[in-house]
């Protein structure tokens, strides 16, 4: 049982280099396939990194009706002149703020939408 434990413990510390080489082998020598194995080693853990995500990307979709209106709030939001504010907009789909709190980004949001452009978090 002990030596059941000591594999598990290897298992879970292995790097993403290593799983995949680890998924590489199971298919060739045993015919296991690697997107079974990858969920097996890693299973857990996406759950528990989407669960606990603390930063968030505004990602700006589309301008919607009012361009002008999302223009000048993108401008005021991220301190941009209204030069760069417009070419934001255009690049939509782009960001806007990348890395700020969940409640920064539902309040950035909050205000684009009601301005009307499409917004998401990510």
């Amino acid at each position: 049982m002990a030596d059941l434990k000591k594999f598990a413990e290897e298992l879970v510390n292995l790097t993403v280099k290593e799983v995949s080489e680890l998924a590489q082998i199971l298919k060739d020598e045993y015919g296991i396939e690697p997107a079974a194995a990858a969920v097996v080693v890693a299973g857990g853990d996406a759950e528990g990194a989407a669960a606990e995500q603390t930063e968030f990307d505004v990602i700006l979709v589309a301008a919607g009706g009012s361009k002008l209106a999302v223009v000048k709030l993108v401008k005021e939001l991220t301190g941009l002149g209204l030069k760069d504010a417009k070419a934001a907009v255009d690049a939509a789909p782009a960001p806007l703020k990348e890395k700020v709190s969940k409640e920064e980004a539902e309040a950035l949001k909050a205000q684009l939408e009601e301005a009307g452009a499409e917004v998401e978090l990510k």
